[in-house]
């Protein structure tokens, strides 16, 4: 079967030509690129350059965002519901890495004795009061090296993360915010790093992953409770080897959500839907539904650069900081 796509309104950065979608698709159907002519067009949030494209169109989000089906066709979230079966729920971190990784054999006597350090946190993003509070009390027990722009303490920023991770026994695997399905990276990064993840962000996170296989706050539901078992299993070796000897996955096997097979399904019945597409006859497609759409975009841009101005301002003061570190030490 061959099929005309086209992606818009994606991030800075995102390459048409190589991208999770297309090199999915490309395993399986005859895809083309097609800017002017598409049967269906790839769209995110970064944009409103979807609304010239008359055609089918499917919808994806990496952020903690709903789907809004008078835009779109289908829709590729983190939401478990299925919205009448329009809405696929693709966590974010089937993106980052082949999830089949997380299958293979573990050596947790092995990985123990290559650990060197306690605690990582590796983050660029200011507006999560809970994690960085987390990470105070954690710092009282023992030093949590902070490689991201976020309370640097070890006077560079981390160039390659999942290195990084490797040395440690523990990663605070928070996510940015807190909502049921939203799981991200965070998560999948340390486990491909063998350091067990600390992790509060989706309290349905069991879904995707073996509980028993990480410390999660949901099974604590508060920091010191979280933190003393955190505690133990540093001082117990034993505890620690038998976390680490749990499969990611229950019964070792990728979850439904992440199944290739399940995604290709999922793009099967699109494929072959016969149904009338949303842009002739969804309200949000008139001049008054665009203009309210313009309106809510140009409210998102404003907070987002309102957050990178901070990030930017955040970063400065590190550069400062590592200056002056410098300076004490000539």
């Amino acid at each position: 079967m061959t099929i005309k796509i086209f992606f818009t309104d994606f991030w800075p950065g995102f390459n048409p030509e190589d991208n999770y979608f297309i090199n999915l698709l490309r395993k399986h159907y005859n895809i083309i690129l097609s800017e002017h002519d598409p049967d269906y067009l790839f769209f995110s949030v970064f944009g409103y350059n979807h609304f010239k494209f008359k055609c089918k169109k499917i919808f994806f989000t990496g952020e903690n965002i709903r789907p809004d089906l008078s835009l779109c066709d289908y829709s590729f979230t983190f939401d478990f519901d299925t919205y009448h079966g329009r809405n696929y729920r693709l966590p974010l971190y089937v993106q980052y890495d082949d999830v089949n990784q997380l299958t293979f054999k573990k050596d947790p006597s092995k990985i123990l004795s290559e650990k060197t350090e306690f605690c990582n946190f590796v983050y660029s993003n200011p507006d999560c009061k809970k994690r960085i509070n987390f990470f105070k009390k954690l710092s009282k027990y023992k030093k949590v090296d902070s490689g991201g722009r976020i309370l640097n303490n070890i006077g560079s920023l981390v160039s390659n993360k999942r290195e990084f991770l490797k040395k440690y026994k523990f990663t605070i695997a928070f996510e940015n915010g807190e909502f049921p399905g939203y799981t991200t990276e965070k998560i999948f990064e340390p486990m491909l790093s063998d350091s067990i993840p600390l992790y509060w962000g989706n309290p349905l996170v069991g879904r995707d992953f073996n509980s028993k296989s990480f410390l999660n706050y949901y099974d604590y539901g508060n920091d010191d409770d979280f933190i003393d078992r955190i505690i133990e299993v540093d001082r117990n070796d034993d505890l620690y080897k038998q976390i680490l000897n749990e499969p990611y996955f229950s019964d070792n096997k990728v979850n439904e959500f992440a199944d290739e097979r399940n995604i290709l399904n999922k793009f099967d019945e699109i494929f072959n839907s016969n149904v009338q597409p949303i842009y002739l006859s969804s309200p949000a497609y008139s001049n008054i539904g665009i203009i309210k759409q313009l309106y809510i975009f140009s409210r998102r841009l404003r907070n987002y650069l309102f957050y990178m101005k901070k990030n930017l301002k955040t970063l400065s003061v590190l550069k400062i900081r590592i200056k002056l570190k410098q300076c004490k030490e000539l």
